[in-house]
């Protein structure tokens, strides 16, 4: 599925691995824990060279035929081994201490290139490498604890896809679970390594349903925090400025709250962070997830008052989630159907205002951080440099849709910044006041109002790419802010899951866990995808 310019992941990996070992050798990756990582170590099973071997020679087997990588790091096994040497003389860093994990490539690496998903931020595709002099502030804090960076995903250009992850840079990413169904996006690459056991975890970045959407296709724990949360510096954006979020995808709620642990907080790299102050649990999401309860707690449904215009619910979707709603009630909880009916939710939802200033002007912040030894810090640089004129949407040569060149106005200096912040704070008050009214502690929806969609939508258009993922959520909650998790319940005929979510106010991360947490572990229905080699000629 790659372009013939970007072999070079599975070249790469034979170099990556140490010759005359025997990799992977009685390690079992399939699932494999954070915690049964830490105690594989502590016991002195296998060492984090051993391990990330081990996944780099499941990659190298795989990945040909699942594309999920955009790069590898050609400093992992350099890392894994400074861990190990840390490990034996001062014991682990933390509970990510040698634990192998990948990032979404619109997130930076010091020293590695940065695509964003685009051809032209890549020499290997006959554009300029766009490679950054530091990582990411989410990147940063992975690698302090300990993490073990196996390399960059896929995703579609410029993450501005919810529902395939398809790359002018690396081509199509495929779903484990059924190679004809779309394996959601923008975060695609992150859910098929992550569910494929090409890692343990990873991170994914989020405008409109990107961590959500992949994680419902593939069934993962994926976490969109609250605006504010997580650091985005060093993240090529869409809507930094108001909407963008990174946080984890993992198989389980523990692995993911851990994640979140080490991502989350205040920094002087993104002064929207100290937002958070105070709304951090003091012990850390995973140290919470079991002091919550679900007995007694009250969920709002979805109903025609949510999203009655857009997406009724599909008539297997409505069935399943009629079982997980009776487990939720088996678990001592309280439901409400349809909160938002008569709230005039609908109606204020589709008068949102654009922005037109704030890709622009996220897209120039990013770029002058990228550090002096970068090829250019501007758009205008870039077209300088590439002689290629650099549209929105950008894929291929000469591109697809309008020219950008928007004044890079800070949004908080314009009117319609103003008019998008009045509007958000009404539907917040709005979304508020049905949790008020009706005593809800969350909201209990399908992520997903319909089954997967398949990854070619009309064969006779096999380039028709509409983004049509059945999101329920995540659209509706990013421009407002509040937090969503999604965890898995069960799966279709067709071989994908049904994947509920959790949403709550702002700064409700803890309790959305929690509440995850309890029905995962009364589900336990998560099931590994069974791979398969790419069949040759």
């Amino acid at each position: 599925m790659k372009p013939s310019a970007l072999v070079g992941i599975t070249a790469i990996l034979p170099a990556l691995l140490s010759p005359g070992i025997l990799v992977g050798q009685g390690i079992n990756l399939v699932e494999l824990t954070t915690e049964g990582i830490q105690g594989a170590y502590a016991a002195g099973e296998y060492t984090a060279v051993d391990l990330t071997q081990a996944f780099l020679e499941r990659i190298g087997r795989y990945e040909d035929y699942y594309n999920a990588f955009v790069s590898m790091n050609p400093e992992a096994l350099e890392v894994a081994a400074r861990l190990d040497e840390e490990y034996r003389s001062s014991g682990p860093r933390g509970p990510l201490h040698g634990v192998p994990v990948v990032i979404k490539d619109n997130m930076d690496y010091g020293g590695l290139v940065t695509t964003a998903g685009f051809w032209g931020f890549s020499t290997a595709m006959g554009g300029i490498d766009m490679i950054p002099g530091d990582d990411a502030a989410v990147v940063e804090r992975l690698r302090d604890a300990g993490a073990i960076i196996l390399g960059k995903t896929n995703l579609p250009d410029f993450a501005g896809h919810g529902t395939r992850t398809n790359s002018s840079v690396a081509g199509i990413t495929l779903n484990p679970y059924n190679v004809t169904k779309a394996p959601g996006g923008s975060s695609g690459g992150t859910a098929t390594a992550v569910n494929a056991s090409f890692a343990v975890l990873g991170l994914g970045t989020e405008t409109g349903g990107s961590i959500q959407n992949p994680s419902a296709a593939q069934a993962l724990v994926g976490v969109k925090p609250t605006y504010g949360l997580v650091p985005l510096e060093g993240i090529y954006p869409i809507n930094g400025s108001y909407v963008d979020v990174v946080g984890p995808m993992a198989k389980n709620v523990y692995d993911a709250a851990v994640t979140l642990d080490v991502i989350a907080g205040p920094t002087t790299d993104d002064l929207a962070t100290f937002a958070a102050v105070d709304h951090i649990p003091e012990g850390g999401y995973a140290s919470a997830l079991t002091e919550t309860t679900i007995e007694g707690k009250r969920f709002g449904l979805v109903g025609l008052g949510w999203r009655e215009r857009w997406l009724p619910l599909d008539p297997r979707t409505e069935r399943v989630y009629r079982e997980a709603v009776a487990t939720l009630t088996d678990l001592g909880a309280v439901v409400i159907e349809d909160p938002f009916a008569e709230t005039g939710f609908i109606d204020l939802y589709g008068e949102r205002p654009s922005v037109p200033s704030q890709g622009a002007y996220d897209r120039l912040i990013y770029l002058q951080g990228l550090g002096p030894a970068a090829a250019f810090h501007s758009i205008e640089e870039w077209e300088e440099l590439s002689g290629e004129v650099f549209r929105r949407g950008g894929r291929g040569r000469g591109g697809q849709g309008e020219r950008s060149r928007t004044p890079p106005a800070r949004p908080s200096a314009t009117e319609e910044g103003d008019a998008f912040q009045s509007w958000r704070r009404e539907i917040r008050e709005l979304f508020r006041s049905v949790l008020v009214d009706h005593e809800l502690d969350a909201l209990f929806f399908p992520q997903a109002g319909a089954p997967n969609r398949d990854l070619v939508e009309d064969p006779e258009r096999p380039d028709y790419n509409p983004n049509n993922w059945p999101e329920l959520p995540s659209n509706i909650i990013n421009d407002f802010g509040v937090p969503v998790v999604t965890v898995p319940y069960a799966y279709y005929e067709d071989g994908t899951p049904f994947v509920l979510a959790f949403i709550g106010d702002m700064w409700t991360e803890a309790d959305l866990l929690g509440y995850a947490y309890i029905f995962e572990q009364a589900v336990r229905s998560r099931r590994p995808p069974k791979l398969v080699k790419k069949v040759s000629g």
